[in-house]
């Protein structure tokens, strides 16, 4: 048996989530189109007859601008640390630049095995992508480079099988039917985010936070959930609600089934908006959130 942690790590919205949810066969890790969906390390776990796999799928490396974003830099390089290996993951559809320069020179730092995990593969021809492994391989030397789509699932299970090869042998963590060590009550929070960010635009969806107040079984079949949705500014709050509620409605309607599925339970949501300003630049606030460090 062999088991291990493998961190997740890219530039922002390179499908770092969607390659998770799809290794895991659940969704666990939300997402978007909008870049720094992902804010906290999420430990996500694959077992197989032959290997347990943590994946640990991390926050967008970046330049940070604001005190959230210094945590989720802080989050991603420090996963690094504490791993067996590490995918690299980067869309096939963009062109080497700036953030994939930014995360080489914090990978010639590790000793950790690293695989090239190029994704968006569905969107190009072979050969578009015989010259993205050649420059790649000229800047680093990568341990293993896989192609894939994590969208439609080409070649993922190619790319479990490499990982594989740098696994020690090791124990089971956790308990075979375990897909995440996430509480629930995080999940929930976060799913609501994302029917947030994919119905937002500008600046309003990272100045988002969800922080849930209540969770009750009110009967046997019917779960009550309070959640206050926090923004910075009173003009967010106005947007974010619509008018006569439309907006806010719609982000329940949405978030509902999918929190009913995991919960296994009907799910009664009451969503509120509030405005903390400029909480992104507060430590004390990012840590009520669960965000900032223990």
């Amino acid at each position: 048996m062999k088991s291990g942690f493998i961190a997740v790590i890219g530039r922002p919205n390179v499908g770092k989530s969607t390659l998770i949810n799809k290794i895991i066969g659940q969704k666990i890790a939300i997402m978007s189109d909008k870049p720094q969906t992902t804010r906290s390390r999420i430990q996500c776990i694959l077992t197989q007859d032959d290997a347990q796999i943590i994946f640990l799928d991390t926050p967008g490396i970046h330049k940070p601008k604001l005190k959230l974003g210094e945590y989720m830099l802080k989050a991603a390089e420090g996963t690094l640390k504490e791993v067996d290996a590490i995918f690299f993951v980067i869309d096939a559809t963009e062109k080497f630049g700036g953030g994939e320069k930014y995360i080489l020179e914090r990978l010639s730092a590790t000793t950790q095995p690293v695989i090239l995990v190029i994704n968006k593969i569905d969107l190009l021809t072979r050969e578009e992508i015989l010259p993205i492994i050649a420059s790649y391989s000229e800047r680093y030397k990568f341990a293993a480079t896989v192609p894939i789509s994590a969208s439609d699932g080409t070649n993922v299970d190619a790319l479990i099988a490499e990982v594989k090869k740098f696994l020690p042998e090791g124990p089971k963590y956790y308990p075979a039917d375990m897909v995440t060590d996430q509480p629930e009550r995080l999940i929930i929070a976060e799913l609501i985010r994302e029917k947030i960010l994919h119905v937002t635009e500008d600046e309003i969806p990272h100045a988002v936070a969800v922080d849930l107040e209540e969770v009750t079984a009110r009967k046997k079949d019917l779960t009550y959930i309070r959640a206050t949705i926090y923004v910075e500014r009173d003009s967010q709050k106005g947007i974010l609600i619509g008018k006569d509620g439309v907006l806010l409605k719609g982000v329940g309607k949405a978030a509902r089934p999918e929190i009913e599925m995991l919960l296994g339970t009907k799910v009664f949501l009451d969503l509120w908006v509030k405005v903390k300003r400029d909480w992104r630049n507060s430590a004390g606030a990012i840590q009520s959130f669960g965000l900032g460090d223990k």
